[in-house]
């Protein structure tokens, strides 16, 4: 460690860890000086103050500070996490802009909150969002100074939303009246036939369906569980039959090619799946009133629907991928009307006998 002078005022010049540090001291005090260079390097030693690249990092506006990022994260992350860090970085980069990031303070990140918040954002979205921050903050070394003050929002307690009968029948009898939502009414009926995830779907080749044997093969999913075969009922087979079709028509259906193949300014890569459905299923759930009602629903409305059809636990297991009968208590919701139902056949009139009048009762034995 050393102290020097530039013109009056005290300088700092100290090594932590290999890293050399020198900041100025805002003192022309030696004394003074001494106890502020003790305090520089426990503030450096505890993450508080930024080390020199951290600072070159911090020096960037906040959208270029987030294409190193995301740059970066590319290189040890898989495509479909580094998918959802784009979808966060997309209003994060239009509220920051320009802003350098190692200016963005507490404040900053609360408005932001604020903000989101009244566009009927979720907690748990805008959590995820002031994750990326958080990461990219502690690239700059800035978020220590920041971690105390930042408050992460609630989130709903409610897992998903499961259909009633009613809403299921709605929903895919909108889903018919466009020729522009055939893909997503398809995978829409596979996800409520089958369990199957949304990038579980998209990753689907056609060497993993067998329509002779009325099975399909998930080789990709969030975890080695969700590797499994399928049965197919009617609904699901009459959706891959449709997609076949199309595929044939268009030249995609040879066994590497995706079922559900990306389509970019109308033209079709089957070599490449689809990234997103998003707009069409939007519009297909906003004209069948169904606001809010999410393409993951539809695999809580599957898990549900076999769980209150009496279907072992071990079979629903099997077939939704899940891991542990927590996971499919996770996700199985058995709806009230179950519940009241399976509740009844306790009923056997064991408080028949029992006198209502209320001078009978009132002793107590």
């Amino acid at each position: 460690m050393a102290l020097w002078k530039r013109g009056k005022t005290w300088w700092a010049d100290v090594t932590v860890c290999g890293t050399r540090y020198r900041e100025s001291l805002k003192t022309t005090d030696h004394r003074e000086a001494r106890s502020l260079e003790k305090e520089l390097v426990a503030k450096i030693q505890s993450g508080k103050v930024a080390a020199p690249t951290g600072k070159a990092y911090a020096r960037l506006p906040f959208e270029d500070a987030a294409a190193q990022y995301l740059n970066q994260r590319k290189k040890r992350l898989a495509e479909r996490t580094i998918q959802f860090e784009i979808e966060r970085l997309v209003p994060l980069n239009k509220y920051f802009g320009s802003r350098s990031l190692g200016r963005i303070t507490a404040d900053d990140i609360a408005a932001y909150q604020q903000a989101r918040a009244e566009d009927g954002i979720s907690g748990r979205t805008i959590n995820m969002e002031i994750g990326v921050v958080q990461r990219m903050l502690k690239k700059a070394k800035r978020w220590a100074l920041l971690a105390e003050d930042v408050t992460r929002y609630p989130e709903a307690s409610h897992i998903g939303r499961v259909l009633t009968a009613e809403e299921k029948k709605c929903l895919f009898l909108t889903a018919g009246q466009r020729p522009s939502w055939m893909v997503a009414y398809c995978g829409a009926t596979l996800a409520v036939s089958t369990t199957c995830r949304g990038v579980e779907l998209k990753n689907l080749k056609w060497e993993n369906v067998n329509l002779f044997g009325k099975d399909l093969t998930i080789q990709r999913s969030k975890n080695d569980a969700g590797r499994r075969k399928i049965p197919l009922n009617e609904d699901a087979m009459a959706a891959l039959v449709r997609l076949r079709k199309r595929a044939e028509a268009l030249g995609c259906a040879e066994p590497e090619h995706y079922v559900f193949p990306a389509c970019e300014h109308g033209h079709i890569d089957p070599t490449r799946h689809q990234k997103s459905w998003r707009t069409a299923w939007r519009n297909l759930r906003e004209a069948a009133g169904l606001r809010g009602f999410r393409f993951h629903d539809l695999r809580h409305t599957a898990i549900t629907e076999m769980a209150e059809a009496g279907a072992p636990d071990a079979t629903v297991m099997a077939i939704a991928g899940h891991m542990s009968r927590r996971m499919l208590e996770h996700y199985s919701h058995v709806r009230m009307k179950a519940k009241r139902e399976a509740v009844e056949k306790l009923s056997s009139g064991l408080m028949s006998g029992v006198s209502d009048d209320p001078k009978k009762t009132a002793r107590v034995n």
